[in-house]
């Protein structure tokens, strides 16, 4: 249990939060969300005492273990895989050197002993004698293979560390666990892994992430930093989200009834905890929202982007055609090869590889950009394309306000009319004054959005189009996408992001492809696929 009374965080005359008043319990899983800088990590790092508040104080449950999930990849360089996740219970850690220390010595003496002796207890009572295994099993779960389990840190890749570090955080069952962006560069099936470890968990979980289907699977309640203040509401962000829009539009439907506004959310309470129940979820989470009260659900004050794609014209029938596409690296590594497949009109398609390189080097080839490939592609002479790449730097390689850089991208110049584009991706007043140069990722990202809504594209190419957006920006791009009348071809770590928008799935392997007409969510879940993954990827 995590208590929090009164806290407060000020940096100069900016206030992040104030007042805060909330308990944190065992058995829940509490889904931190708000718009980049509202302070979601500070409040993390608050908790974990990384950061002084200006105010306030932090208790837990008496004799409770706290564990972080360590953001810094390269401290433990020099430590075995197994002993930096077992290093994760200090306390464990800690008695085991003393112990060894001790019987190390060669003056061992009657009160040595005895010491040794409380020492064996303690530790026998933390689960020491079963701490191999066990952390082997975390890094076996997590896809790490045992043959690696002993190597030093440094031996291993960027991607196998954030696993190690994971399960650094999971190990010896905290009390009190705070995960900050936990699916960043994890493998689906870890996600997965991850989801299933964490539902079933009984301690206390406090979770950031951008993964609205992650927050979905794990979360019993949601805790917003929204405008200084942060508010706890029962249900997952999915309930938040649908339950905050429902209560705005009824906010602006004045001459709306009141009784009839509480049967409508009464309504959706009880359609939203049927389709928990046949969830994955705990029934204890179905019992939160049982119990909810009609005045809990409030219209959040969120800004949300206008992301709005408008074609020219409808795509035709032949979008793109693909004959024998290939691509190797310089050392040797096939990224894929054998791709033949046609685009067909209304495809919405995700493209997924083991080697997230793939995906970039397919769309930089398609979108002109790569020369030097195997094959051949057309575009059909109806096709626009808009492209969102992985890396927009050189993109930002000027010191131009956003005006100026936005009008690069248009026939039409007003400073009006550039503005109203600007403006739908919240950038208003003096903010389009800001040098392109200098702005944060996010921002960047949506100057991106902005240049594709300029082109009038009927299909978009889009490399991991939630990189850098907060949860309001990717939901938004999310639903335009849905309804979105031309092609879509994407990859993209947010699985939520995929199974609402694609009706198709090609996998990229060095062998071929893997072409299945079907949601993400029904492409994971096939046994079929997985085993013509173990023929493609031999």
């Amino acid at each position: 249990m995590i208590s929090v009374n009164n806290l407060a965080i000020q940096f100069g005359k900016r206030v992040l939060f104030s007042d805060v008043n909330m308990k944190f319990t065992a058995g829940n899983c509490y889904g931190i969300i708000g718009a980049n800088g509202a302070g979601k990590s500070t409040l993390l790092r608050i908790l974990s005492s990384e950061l002084d508040p200006t105010r306030g104080t932090i208790s837990f449950g008496t004799n409770e273990r706290l564990s972080v999930l360590q953001q810094d990849h390269f401290a433990y360089e020099e430590l075995a895989v197994i002993d930096t996740v077992i290093q994760g219970n200090d306390v464990l850690w800690k008695i085991q050197q003393e112990k060894d220390a001790i019987y190390l010595k060669e003056d061992f003496s009657e009160k040595d002993g005895i010491h040794a002796s409380e020492l064996e207890e303690r530790f026998n009572e933390l689960g020491g004698w079963t701490a191999q295994s066990d952390a082997a099993a975390l890094l076996s779960g997590m896809g790490i293979a045992e043959e690696k389990h002993y190597l030093l840190m440094k031996e291993l890749s960027a991607k196998e560390k954030v696993k190690i570090l994971l399960a650094r955080a999971l190990f010896g069952n905290p009390d009190n666990l705070l995960l900050d962006e936990p699916t960043n560069d994890l493998d689906v099936q870890t996600v997965i892994w991850l989801e299933n470890y964490l539902v079933n968990y009984e301690n206390t979980v406090l979770v950031v992430s951008h993964d609205r289907h992650f927050l979905d699977a794990v979360s019993t309640y949601t805790v917003d930093i929204d405008y200084g203040k942060i508010k706890l509401f029962a249900g997952n962000y999915t309930f938040w989200y649908e339950s905050s829009q429902l209560a705005l539009r009824q906010q602006q439907m004045q001459n709306k009834k009141t009784d009839e506004k509480r049967k409508e959310l009464e309504e959706f309470i009880r359609r939203f905890s049927a389709n928990v129940a046949k969830s994955k979820q705990a029934t204890s989470r179905r019992k939160m929202l049982e119990k909810l009260n009609v005045e809990d659900i409030q219209p959040s004050t969120r800004k949300y982007p206008g992301i709005i794609f408008t074609p020219e014209r409808d795509p035709g029938n032949m979008v793109l055609e693909m004959k024998n596409l290939g691509k190797t690296l310089a050392d040797g590594t096939v990224l894929f090869d054998n791709v033949n497949f046609n685009v067909e009109k209304n495809d919405k398609i995700a493209f997924i590889s083991r080697d997230t390189r793939a995906m970039t080097a397919f769309f930089e080839i398609i979108t002109d950009n790569d020369k030097n490939f195997r094959g051949t592609y057309n575009w059909g002479v109806t096709i626009t394309s808009a492209y969102l790449p992985l890396d927009n730097s050189t993109f930002f390689d000027n010191n131009l306000n956003l005006i100026d850089w936005i009008a690069q991208f248009s026939e039409d110049t007003l400073e009006s009319t550039l503005r109203s584009y600007l403006g739908k991706m919240l950038f208003s007043g003096e903010e389009v004054y800001k040098k392109s140069s200098v702005i944060s990722g996010g921002e960047k990202m949506r100057c991106m959005i902005s240049r594709m809504m300029l082109a009038n594209a009927n299909v978009m190419v889009l490399d991991s189009p939630t990189n850098h957006l907060d949860l309001e920006s990717i939901q938004a791009f999310n639903n335009t996408l849905v309804s979105f009348k031309g092609n879509v071809l994407l990859s993209s770590h947010d699985r939520e992001f995929m199974d609402t928008v694609c009706n198709r799935i090609i996998e990229l392997t060095p062998n071929g492809i893997i072409d299945k007409q079907m949601t993400f969510d029904e492409y994971i879940d096939n046994e079929d696929i997985r085993q013509v993954q173990q023929k493609m990827y031999k």
